[in-house]
């Protein structure tokens, strides 16, 4: 549920009626179905509604749409339904925040018994290594280079790395950071983060979820050389752009910063 899903509705909506003189040319030849173009006018509707996370009357939207199509008046102001629908999606927030971070918890203290399993922060951050690794160690403040898949607790992935990617300890969520600490190269560690040392309530993953990341460890810093930064500096204090080099492209990078 997210609530910008309410904007891009209106938004959808109103795409060509605000402005008509931005309605595509449609070449003479090109034969169009119009009611396969309404059919499909539909699920763009029905498509934003599920993401509101309110429980539509469907019936009753598609009457609205017809009383709409007919000049009647609606029951509700834009404004008043918009702020309706607000309020309903805050309710089901708060439920769903403190739903999670009770399950957090719960499986929190019953992982920490597990074998294997160390604790860093008690029932906040714990992890267990999957494989040993013998290179260098990752350390503070360091960029490393990882392979990693993202969980939720129920194990649906959320994110995923496709090729070697690189994460600053000093800007990525705390519990990835310190988890992180310590890693040998070659090394596979799965990491179980608290909602507190994750995201918490903000971002756009659900509210208060726990997170579960599996990590391998490619590099132990892959930041770049002290020379290279010193000239890039020096550049900047006399107002000269100079083209930094690309960073592997990201996938889903927002899930681990």
């Amino acid at each position: 549920m997210k609530k910008f899903s309410l904007v891009c509705l209106f938004a959808t909506l109103s795409l060509f009626a605000d402005n008509p003189e931005e309605t595509p040319v449609v070449q003479e030849e090109v034969q169009i179905d119009i009611a396969k173009v309404s059919e499909s006018f539909g699920h763009l509707i029905g498509k934003n509604i599920a993401n509101l996370g309110f429980k539509f009357d469907l019936a009753q939207v598609v009457k609205g749409i017809k009383d709409c199509a007919d000049g009647k008046t609606a029951p509700m102001t834009e404004a008043e339904c918009v702020q309706a629908i607000t309020a309903v999606q805050e309710k089901a927030f708060k439920s769903q925040a403190a739903e999670n971070l009770h399950k957090a918890e719960e499986f929190m203290a019953k992982n920490s018994k597990e074998t294997n399993v160390i604790s860093l922060e008690e029932n906040k951050l714990q992890y267990k290594i999957d494989k040993s690794g013998e290179g260098s160690e990752i350390q503070s403040h360091f960029s490393p280079l990882v392979r990693y898949t993202g969980k939720y607790l129920d194990g649906t992935v959320f994110g995923a790395s496709k090729e070697d990617e690189m994460i600053s300890l000093d800007e990525t969520i705390p519990g990835l950071s310190k988890a992180l600490i310590g890693m040998k190269e070659g090394e596979k560690r799965t990491v179980y983060i608290h909602p507190d040392l994750g995201y918490g309530t903000h971002g756009y993953l659900p509210p208060n979820s726990m997170l579960t990341f599996e990590i391998e460890c490619v590099k132990a810093n892959n930041a770049q050389p002290k020379e290279e930064s010193a000239i890039t500096t020096n550049a900047q204090l006399q107002n000269v752009e100079i083209a930094t080099p690309a960073t592997p492209e990201k996938t889903t990078t927002e899930a681990v910063r």
